[in-house]
């Protein structure tokens, strides 16, 4: 087995004569209504210690979270000459975690300082200033020198600090302005007044501050992008600085522990998840090439899947003459993204060239303790098992854009990732109107903002094997130029599938279309080039008492007060979803992971101190999904296509109503359904405005039955169906569409 670079890295930072106020010891977190056992056991010595890019790894690196001297001034106020006191990074101000739990408004700048020495070891080469994440304009000095300014929520950034640097200390400043919802720049979910599906905004530095020391020429980007039916490997390696007849030398194997061997680890910081050697095609062999020019090898190893996540390891080095200028290691997987029609001619994502029912849940990744950003990585680690274990295969990333070890433990685990892009500019009537005709009108700056951070976020995860789809817009949130940006999204990575959009005003372009609805589940009917997926469903709630963010005012889309309710009713939503796959439903996604400030519709508590279900048995249900799905004769229509006549009275009738032979001369006759409204999933023809009906309906069957009976209805709310007298189903609630009910025993007799 080759020396594991992580564990080397880690090794190195251990020896990093790094000075500043990050060994204090006074810090201790501020008050929050909840915390994590991993929040609990954060400390200045602790916050966020893994090596922060797991798809470019090299050993020299100094990691800068600690705590760091903070102040907030107002917006347009130089450096401040005192400092307010010390916040824990990565860790955003409004935290708990950073130590200091306060807002910054948009009318105020949050500034950051602290002091750092540069090892000795790091002479000659040039120093990197790193930064994962800030939200979201951020300037930085480094001894005074401006280094530069980024705009942007989620993507890396990174300034060469050589120049400005002195012998001895060193101070680096950075000052922060975040709009917050008073802007149109991506922001996700966050809002000034959170409440219900809104949450508590985040300023500032919210993923780790590096350093790292480079060559003048060295590795920028490691992009392997596998074909699957030509078996081979396109990789281009990107570098900064290469001149004519530099070369890049390639070579796959060197690989340290299976993804077995990494799970019972439990995803700790210094395994590298990375398959064994084995002896195929392509391990130990050497590659030669030009920089940032594709090139392509040929391989012959196992393909990924969420059954078999194979990862293979590669080194790759930046040669110049007999001398080798940098190196670094990285990985690949042998995978493949498309759609494609199944047998029965319906249209599916392919992973690999065969259809996969993918089912996961909507995934906030927020937490009480963090927001943002998560207590540990061993709490992200966390989460990804607990899906693991429940039986997903999938998890939509919901408008936020998470720490690159979050898609390096979905690669390891097999989790495939629909990555979200966040939202801006949420207009109230395109958030209250699922029918909204118009797109949102961006100005032309920030149409080129919202361009410029969506580029990034994909240049940022294209690396990761298991990213799958794209997911530009969210329903109608800040939707706007809607299929220039999705064709530009498909040209620019062709190697996933865009989701076009998630939810509500769809434009009639994209390889998914997307259907939300609570608690459903439902589908688009079958199109024949473009796939009918279930973007959002479920959403049922469960709070728990001793684990909740607020002790009033939380909500699910539905909420039980039991837990047997809840998983009864959660089994029934599986269960109905197996015939929409035979219909060619190709993904379902579950609102949610977590429960999420007063939200309380998640798998988990927001502590994550709770799982609400049995992991067995849920992962039991998820298994039946891939099983052939039952396939249904039409006995007696439904009026989903074509009003049916029932007769109908709304007032009470006599004791015997529901028996055959009743006399219903007196009352109407109309087409189904019958409503006030017009829900969604249903079609209503004939009026119906008082607090209870009573219908009735006669049909004739050639023969009886035979095997399994089900009636197909949408009824809202509790209703009781009587077949020739004898109760047959008893239904509680309301539907969003028509599903099946089974019928009892006794009326089937």
């Amino acid at each position: 087995m080759t020396a594991n670079p992580l564990r080397a890295a880690l090794a190195a930072l251990a020896l990093l004569p790094l000075v500043g106020p990050s060994s204090r010891g006074d810090w201790k977190p501020a008050a929050a209504p909840l915390m994590t056992r991993w929040g609990k056991q954060v400390t200045p010595g602790t916050a966020w210690t893994e090596y922060p890019r797991p798809q470019l790894v090299r050993q020299d690196w100094a990691n800068l979270n600690g705590i760091w001297d903070y102040a907030i001034t107002a917006k347009d106020a130089d450096k401040p000459a005192k400092w307010d006191g010390q916040i824990l990074v990565p860790y955003c101000i409004e935290s708990a975690l950073s130590g200091v739990g306060k807002r910054v408004s948009p009318e105020q700048a949050l500034w950051y300082r602290r002091a750092f020495e540069v090892p000795a070891g790091w002479a000659g080469r040039r120093v990197m200033l790193r930064f994962d994440a800030v939200d979201w304009e951020a300037t930085v000095w480094v001894n005074g020198t401006k280094l530069g300014t980024h705009k942007g929520m989620s993507d890396p950034f990174a300034f060469d600090i050589t120049d400005a640097l002195k012998a001895g200390t060193n101070e680096v400043v950075a000052r922060v302005w975040d709009p917050t919802d008073t802007g149109s720049q991506p922001r996700g979910k966050q809002v000034s007044k959170p409440g219900g599906i809104w949450y508590t905004p985040v300023t500032g530095i919210w993923q780790t501050v590096w350093l790292e020391p480079v060559a003048p020429a060295h590795v920028t980007r490691v992009l392997a992008t596998p074909n699957v039916d030509k078996g081979e490997v396109e990789f281009r390696i990107d570098c900064a600085g290469a001149q004519d007849g530099d070369k890049v030398v390639l070579m796959i194997g060197g690989a340290t522990v299976t993804a077995a061997e990494a799970r019972q680890n439990g995803g700790k910081s210094e395994t590298m998840y990375v398959s064994r050697a084995v002896d195929v095609g392509g391990n130990g062999r050497t590659f030669n090439a030009k920089p940032n020019t594709p090139f392509r090898v040929k391989v012959n190893r196992p393909l990924w899947s969420p059954d078999n996540p194979v990862l293979n390891s590669i080194q790759v080095a930046l040669a110049r003459g007999d001398g080798e200028l940098d190196r670094a290691q990285s990985y690949f997987a042998m995978r493949k993204v498309s759609t494609g029609k199944d047998e029965n001619g319906h249209q599916r994502i392919l992973l690999n060239n065969k259809p996969l029912f993918l089912i996961g849940p909507l995934d906030q990744g927020w937490w009480p303790d963090g927001l943002l950003t998560p207590p540990s990585d061993a709490a992200m680690f966390h989460d990804l098992k607990v899906l693991k274990d429940v039986g997903y295969n999938m998890l939509r990333k919901h408008i936020k854009v998470e720490p690159s070890r979050l898609y390096y433990h979905c690669d390891m685990l097999g989790l495939m990732v629909w990555q979200d892009m966040p939202s801006g500019f949420i207009e109230k009537t395109q958030f209250v109107r699922p029918n909204w005709k118009e797109d949102a009108k961006f100005s032309e700056e920030d149409a080129k903002q919202y361009r410029t951070e969506l580029k990034a976020m994909i240049d940022h995860l294209r690396v990761f094997p298991c990213i799958a789809v794209w997911v530009p817009f969210n329903e109608g949130w800040g939707q706007h130029d809607t299929n220039d940006i999705l064709r530009w999204v498909k040209e620019y990575d062709p190697t996933r599938l865009v989701d076009a959009p998630s939810g509500w005003t769809d434009r009639g372009y994209g390889d998914l279309k997307d259907l939300h609805r609570y608690p459903g589940p439902d589908m688009y009917p079958p199109l024949p080039d473009r796939v009918s997926v279930l973007g959002e469903f479920g959403g049922l709630g469960l709070p728990v008492k001793g684990h909740l963010w607020k002790d009033q005012g939380n909500w699910g889309y539905r909420t039980y007060k039991a837990p047997e309710e809840l998983r009864r009713t959660y089994h029934q939503l599986v269960r109905q979803l197996h015939p929409l796959i035979g219909r060619g439903l190709a993904a379902a996604v579950y609102t949610q992971t977590t429960d999420v400030e007063v939200e309380v519709n998640g798998l988990m508590t927001y502590d994550r101190e709770v799982l609400k279900f049995d992991p067995a048995e849920m992962a039991a249900w998820h298994r039946e999904l891939f099983t052939p799905p039952p396939t249904f004769r039409v006995l007696a229509p439904s009026s989903e296509a074509e009003g049916r006549t029932w007769k109908y009275t709304t007032k009470k009738p006599a004791d015997g109503w529901e028996q055959p032979g009743f006399d219903a001369a007196g009352w109407s006759e109309a087409p189904a359904g019958f409503g006030a409204l017009d829900p969604p999933g249903a079609k209503v023809r004939t009026e119906w405005k008082t607090p209870d009906i009573w219908l009735r309906r006669t049909v004739e069957l050639a023969r009886a039955p035979a095997g399994e009976v089900y009636l197909r209805i949408h009824h809202d709310d509790d209703a009781e169906v009587s077949i020739n007298g004898v109760l047959a189903a008893k239904v509680t609630g309301y539907l969003t569409a028509y599903q099946e009910a089974p019928i009892s025993a006794e009326a089937r007799q």
